[in-house]
């Protein structure tokens, strides 16, 4: 798996995409088991599998961003929304002036919530220029299609999800332990105050023994053909 493209300029001119798809990750704690760059590995994954069938110019992912509730583990660094939005704009900027003006922002990290004020802001100035991707309901779609056994509020963090998409693309990220932590907190009211120290001693949230490649790969299918739909609603 390439986590940055490979694409040459000259790939670009032949091809004349008409939309690119910026990955947006994080670079946060993911128990013992997983990386710290595990938000950017998915996004940058999905974004490869769009450009094996569609038509897109992926850029290389934004590889940190608003972690900043799982900063009680060693490693985790984060950055402001206002920062990841300034850098945002500055590619949009970029792209419209070779002519790319519509971009698909495929996020990797649920703690990303500013992300749909940035989108719904670009479509305020600019109509059908910019859709975020996977939605919470193509994520749920996704997860039927592949026969997971939680739900996006039970599995939040380094479970059966991430584990199952790592187990596909990047195996040889995923270290051993994962079988034996699997760890229930469906009631967390204050994870806005509190961060994910207050409902989790070793960082996941989630099954990841449930987790396997198969299930990955059916999850990145389901979502390769949700794509489509936003490709229609930017009229590209």
């Amino acid at each position: 798996m390439d986590l940055i493209p490979l694409t040459t300029t000259a790939d670009v001119r032949e091809r004349r995409p008409a939309i690119a798809v910026l990955p947006i990750g994080s670079f946060e704690q993911h128990g013992p088991y997983l990386p710290l760059a595990t938000d950017t590995i998915v996004p940058v994954a999905i974004a490869n599998r769009l450009a094996a069938v569609y038509n897109v110019l992926v850029l290389p992912p934004i590889t940190m961003s608003c972690s900043q509730e799982h900063a009680a583990w060693p490693g985790t660094v984060s950055l402001t929304h206002t920062t990841v939005t300034a850098i945002i704009e500055d590619v949009v900027e970029s792209l419209s002036r070779q002519g790319i003006r519509k971009l698909a922002i495929v996020n990797g990290h649920g703690g990303n919530y500013f992300l749909s004020n940035v989108v719904q802001t670009a479509n305020t100035a600019h109509a059908k220029s910019m859709t975020l991707f996977p939605s919470h309901g193509e994520w749920r779609t996704a997860r039927k299609a592949a026969g997971l056994v939680t739900d996006d509020h039970e599995d939040m963090h380094a479970g059966e999800l991430e584990l199952s998409i790592l187990s596909a693309v990047l195996p040889a990220a995923v270290r051993n332990g994962a079988s034996s932590l699997d760890h229930a907190a469906d009631d967390r009211p204050f994870l806005l105050v509190d961060g994910m120290a207050a409902y989790t001693e070793h960082g996941v949230i989630g099954r990841p023994s449930e987790g396997t490649a198969a299930k990955g790969e059916a999850v990145l299918d389901s979502l390769v053909k949700s794509f489509a739909d936003h490709l229609q609603a930017l009229g590209v």
